[in-house]
Parts: C-alpha cells; sequence; structure tokens
C-alpha cells in the first residue's frame, strides 16, 4: 500500500532532524526551536555550532514568509502550486546532498561549509513546513510531534472510558492518521541514525530521493482524480 503524501513528509522530517543533528553538531533542522536550547549549551559547554544553531531560526521564518509569497504568486498566475513547492523542497534536499558529500564530515560546526549545509537543510524543513500547514493542513505535523503525541494519548484515553458513538469513530480515524505520521517520523529518525553510523554524510542522499517519491506520489494521485 502506497503512503499518503503526509506520511512520506513525516519520514522525511524525522530523517532530515536526526541527520542533520548528528552530522552538524546538534543542529535541529527541522525542528528549529529546538535550537534555543543547544545554543545555551553550546554556550555553556564551548561545543561548536553556535552560530548556525542562532542563525537556523530567522532563516526558517524568511524561506516560510518566501515560500508562501511564491505560492501566493503562482497562484495568481493559475500555477500549480503544490507540485512547485514540493519540487523545491526537492532541490534544495539535493543541494544540501552535495553540500555534506563536498565538505562533510564536518568536524566543527562553526565552519562556514558547516553552516552553509545547515541553513540549507534548514531551508528545506521550512519549505515541507510551509507546504504543510497551507496545502495539506487537516493532516498532522510532519515535522514536530509534540502535540500530534499528545492527541494520541487523549484519544487513547477517551477509547479506554467509553466515549458516544460517534466521538468513538472520529477518535480511531484521527488514531488511524496520527500513528502514520507518528510512525513514519520515527522511523524517518531511527532509519537516519542508523545510515550515518554506517555510511557517514552519504546518508543525506536518501532526503532527496524520499522527497521526488513524495512528487511522484502526488502526481500520480492528481493524475487519477477524476476530472
Amino acid at each position: 500500500m502506497k503512503p499518503s503524501l503526509p506520511t512520506l513528509l513525516s519520514i522525511n522530517g524525522g530523517y532530515v532532524d536526526t541527520a542533520g543533528f548528528l552530522a552538524l553538531h546538534g543542529l535541529f533542522t527541522a525542528h528549529v526551536t529546538g535550537n534555543f536550547v543547544t545554543f545555551a549549551a553550546a554556550m555553556v559547554l564551548g561545543t561548536s555550532g553556535a552560530a548556525a544553531k542562532l542563525l537556523a531560526l530567522p532563516v526558517f521564518c524568511m524561506v516560510v514568509i518566501l515560500a508562501r509569497l511564491l505560492g501566493g504568486e503562482l497562484s495568481r498566475r493559475n500555477l500549480p502550486v503544490l507540485p512547485v513547492i514540493l519540487m523545491l523542497n526537492f532541490l534544495l534536499l539535493a543541494l544540501a546532498a552535495v553540500f555534506t558529500l563536498g565538505f562533510g564530515p564536518f568536524v566543527s560546526g562553526d565552519g562556514w561549509q558547516a553552516i552553509l549545509t545547515g541553513m540549507t537543510l534548514v531551508s528545506a524543513m521550512a519549505v515541507q513546513n510551509a507546504l504543510h500547514r497551507v496545502h495539506l493542513g487537516t493532516a498532522p505535523p510532519t515535522t514536530m510531534m509534540t502535540g500530534t503525541t499528545t492527541q494520541i494519548m487523549i484519544d487513547i484515553a477517551d477509547l479506554l472510558r467509553g466515549v458516544e458513538p460517534e466521538a468513538k469513530a472520529a477518535a480511531k480515524a484521527r488514531l488511524g492518521r496520527m500513528g502514520a505520521t507518528l510512525g513514519g517520523f520515527v522511523f524517518g529518525c531511527a532509519a537516519a541514525a542508523l545510515l550515518f553510523m554506517l555510511i557517514g554524510v552519504a546518508c543525506f542522499l536518501v532526503p532527496p530521493v524520499l522527497a521526488f517519491a513524495g512528487i511522484l506520489l502526488h502526481a500520480g494521485r492528481a493524475a487519477a482524480r477524476p476530472v
């Protein structure tokens, strides 16, 4: 059975965040607010990568704004928005893979090579977050699982205590969607950790492949819709 686009994006979200954290000295490329914690830790412990952690949030915010403006311009011109944004995400991940293979492994997170690579990955995840918010708003988030996990636990508790049939059906349907998203994210994290251990920075070849699979998946399902 083919995964849904949100599930595929969740796999990539977990994968990129984990691989980036391991290769770029504790940089969160998807869950960018986590860099406030790692930046503070870098200041106290004297570890590398403080500049990248500080830059991550403003870069993320700027790219989200630009992605939204691009989507608005494409819509104004009656051009397909989601396929273009998915392609942009793929191109950024492919560029990041080129950087990691060319510059890595990174002995320090403070070099311009590591910062450039990290900000490229942050930009890719910003684009993914923007396309999710605008085009997949009914699906669970694909890069941050705190809210999803909380809702899953609430739904499980409601099913255990017993609820009305309509609420029970809604909870089960929501559990299916959120469980797939959470499972995909966890799988992506585990796969990234394993591949980084086995092949090092070559593991960054996987995210653009997954992103391209998302483009093909969306195109195939768009073509299958009745006119």
